[in-house]
């Protein structure tokens, strides 16, 4: 079976570079990324705490082994003080949050007037710039926002093909028509995916995100202008100028079998800017339905 060749980082090469009492805490969405990141953690010797986001993590008992409490979106006010309560230095957003809290429903305290501003302006800016806003806020007071690459750099996308199956010569034309669209959108704020067949971009995700896309296409194999066409390629990259150490483009087991009953012939992602979730899992799936998975030349620096 094929393994993942990791981008090389000094967290790698010499664990966590944090201090002895350093308390890491992670903001806990859904989808396995929270669980791997908490495990990387506690596996480098900083049991973390689990902020559980009600609706999205709080069912997962992965995560539920750890110290933890739930926290309700329109409770958001209280989070600075609970990681604050808890000691927590360095911070992890972690996991998808699939709605923004309804402004109309925030819990009334005084911590919530402090982030009121923050809250307000990132909703205003869209997906990547509610996440620079919020790191900033973090950051102003204290507490380190770190990537979930920066905790377990052996999710970050190598460079090359990493499966058994390799990319034809009409899957490159797929793979550059679709790494010029996904940039495309990412730079107006919309997504980090495309999907090409046949040298062309045929679908951009939107808000429904990577699973949803890959239906939207799943259903365009029967009709309209692709009708009929072969193979055809996922594409995911980071936005321009991302803040990277939130919402890096990734692929999981579920990206592979759902690309595979989209009838594409692989998946291409940004390397070192790109997470591949469950690796062995992701490229075991690959290979036994004859999928390829390729990491692309990095547009920006792995860093941002």
């Amino acid at each position: 079976m094929a393994t993942i060749p990791t981008m090389k980082t000094e967290a790698a090469s010499a664990g966590l570079d944090l201090p002895p009492d350093a308390r890491v805490g992670i903001i806990a969405g859904g989808g396995s990324l929270p669980v791997e990141v908490a495990a990387g953690s506690a596996g480098q010797g900083y049991p973390p705490f689990i902020v559980l986001m009600e609706g999205e993590a709080d069912r997962l008992p992965e995560l539920c082994r750890y110290e933890h409490e739930t926290l309700a979106l329109e409770a958001i006010g209280s989070l600075i003080p609970l990681l604050k309560r808890h000691r927590i230095t360095h911070l992890v957003l972690a996991g998808e949050i699939k709605r923004r809290p309804r402004l109309t429903h925030l819990r009334p305290s005084l911590s919530l007037l402090a982030v009121i501003p923050i809250v307000v302006m990132a909703l205003a800016r869209g997906d990547d710039g509610l996440l620079k806003v919020v790191a900033r806020g973090l950051e102003a007071r204290g507490i380190k926002v770190m990537g979930a690459h920066e905790i377990v750099p052996s999710l970050v996308a190598a460079e090359g093909v990493l499966t058994k199956a390799v990319p034809q010569k009409s899957d490159w034309r797929d793979i550059e028509a679709g790494f010029a669209a996904a940039k495309a959108i990412g730079a107006l704020d919309i997504g980090q995916a495309a999907i090409a067949v046949g040298g062309r971009a045929i679908a951009l995700e939107g808000i429904e995100g990577t699973a949803g896309l890959l239906d939207r296409a799943k259903l365009l194999r029967g009709h309209g202008r692709i009708a009929g066409k072969t193979r055809g390629v996922l594409v995911k990259c980071a936005k321009p100028g991302q803040e990277l150490r939130a919402d890096l483009p990734s692929i999981g087991p579920q990206t592979v079998e759902a690309a595979h009953a989209a009838g594409l012939a692989g998946i291409a992602v940004e390397a070192g800017r790109s997470l591949i979730l469950e690796g062995p899992a992701t490229l075991s799936r690959a290979n036994e339905l004859g999928l390829f998975i390729v990491g692309l030349a990095a547009a920006e620096p792995a860093h941002g």
